[in-house]
């Protein structure tokens, strides 16, 4: 996954919608690139917009997911955990 941009994305102003279709593939693995691109994507926008309030949201949880990692389905349930990026040492 790259951090390329539909350039008509950044043509208009965003949507909720927009913020929801960067959040679809987002797994440990992609986290931080999906967040730069929600980063970029709501630049510029109030803090109330409607977009900005669900990227935001969306951009904690990325955080987490990429150094805490992912459980996806109940556990015990034979859904393997997908495991987190490495926290380089020295890093917050």
């Amino acid at each position: 996954m790259s951090e390329f941009e539909k350039p008509e994305r950044l043509e208009r102003e965003p949507t909720v919608e927009d913020v929801r279709e960067l959040m679809g593939p987002s797994t440990p693995h992609f986290a931080l690139q999906i967040r730069n691109r929600l980063r970029t994507l709501v630049e510029g926008l109030p803090p109330d917009h409607p977009a900005r309030v669900e990227a935001d949201r969306e951009i904690e949880r990325l955080n987490r997911i990429a150094f805490e990692g992912e459980q996806r389905g109940a556990q015990g349930q034979g859904e393997p955990e997908l495991p987190s990026i490495q926290r380089p040492a020295g890093s917050p």
